[in-house]
């Protein structure tokens, strides 16, 4: 796990100075700035990618609602994931809490969900289904957002947002639905890894003892055939959770050996435009880019391609994409992995 050290703290260093530019870069009127990532983005991004990201980052714009959440076109409604996952979309495209063309929905997300914390840490609104996914998802947004917006309550929240992440932490080594310490499965575990890294990315302290153990529930949770099952006892292999686990072991600093061979072949199988049918599909496309582009450029330039013009191609006249968990989730999601290649969140940094 020294690698996983000396990554996080490259990569704190390398989030300070991409902040420094994005603020500088965001101070200019839109029609001035130059494309994000324009020279590592190269043939990445084609004139029908950037006209769906516009137009997506609108709808999702226009549909906030006026305490700063999104879930309420689902049946959800206000939720902490489903916000988080927008401000993570609307920050790609280049703004913070204070600086951008959507800078005042940023921060909106970031409102919304401080107004949603408790003394326990847990992060939740009142609709809430699954709490420590929303708890997850959303504290992966506090973790990115506070290098752009220091403000003590933030850092607060992230807080007691990890410290309730890592005292829930089963005996197994991962996580489950509710606060509590009693069983787990992979797909609420890769959620809390990814915050902790987040948070560990940020400057707060995360016990190497909480991740190690997390990193072995999730190399437990691989079947022979380099997929992964919903928890330690049962269930076969998945698009969506394989592509979850693969890219927990690689921001965990495990880059190569065979469990990193032995889940990419298994994604691979899943190529777009053969995953339309899979279950899970933005959560499972979202965790797969990462795992592409982690992998290595032989990797990134196969599937990013694919699932761009797939993601296009579905993309509703409005501006919307319709997910599992609803049009927002699904614009969110869309818009994340359409815009990995700005390279500007640290969590999807190399």
């Amino acid at each position: 796990m020294r690698r996983f050290r000396s990554a996080a703290r490259f990569l704190f260093l390398l989030f300070l100075a991409v902040q420094s530019a994005l603020l500088a870069l965001a101070q200019e009127p839109p029609a001035a700035r130059p494309a994000l990532g324009a020279s590592a983005a190269a043939g990445e991004f084609t004139p029908q990618s950037r006209a769906a990201i516009d137009k997506g980052l609108k709808w999702l714009a226009d549909n906030q609602a006026q305490d700063g959440s999104f879930g309420s076109l689902s049946h959800y409604g206000p939720h902490v994931a489903i916000t988080g996952l927008s401000g993570m979309a609307f920050i790609l495209d280049g703004n913070t809490p204070t600086r951008g063309r959507y800078a005042p929905q940023v921060r909106r997300c970031l409102d919304f969900i401080l107004s949603h914390t408790s003394e326990s840490g847990l992060l939740a609104a009142e609709t809430s289904h699954g709490p420590m996914y929303g708890h997850g998802f959303s504290t992966l947004f506090l973790a990115e957002a506070y290098g752009m917006s220091p403000r003590p309550e933030v850092r607060e929240a992230l807080r007691r947002a990890v410290r309730l992440i890592v005292a829930t932490q089963n005996e197994e080594g991962g996580w489950r639905y509710q606060p509590v310490r009693n069983d787990a499965d992979i797909s609420v575990t890769i959620c809390q890894i990814m915050a902790l890294r987040a948070a560990r990315n940020a400057g707060l302290y995360v016990d190497k003892d909480v991740i190690d153990r997390a990193v072995e529930y999730v190399k437990n949770s691989q079947n022979p055939d380099g997929g992964f099952r919903y928890m330690l006892n049962s269930g076969g292999s998945a698009f969506a959770r394989s592509a979850a686990g693969v890219a927990a072991l690689q921001y965990a600093g495990i880059y190569e050996g065979d469990e990193i061979e032995r889940g990419l072949r298994y994604l691979e199988r899943f190529t777009p435009p053969k995953s339309e049918s899979v279950g899970h599909y933005f959560y499972g496309h979202y965790y797969a880019a990462q795992a592409m582009y982690l992998a290595g450029d032989e990797y990134w330039q196969r599937w990013y391609p694919a699932i761009r013009d797939e993601l296009v191609a579905t993309q509703a006249e409005e501006g919307y994409w319709r997910g599992q968990a609803g049009t927002e989730y699904g614009a969110a999601m869309a818009l994340i992995i359409l815009q990995m290649p700005n390279r500007l969140l640290p969590i999807f940094q190399k």
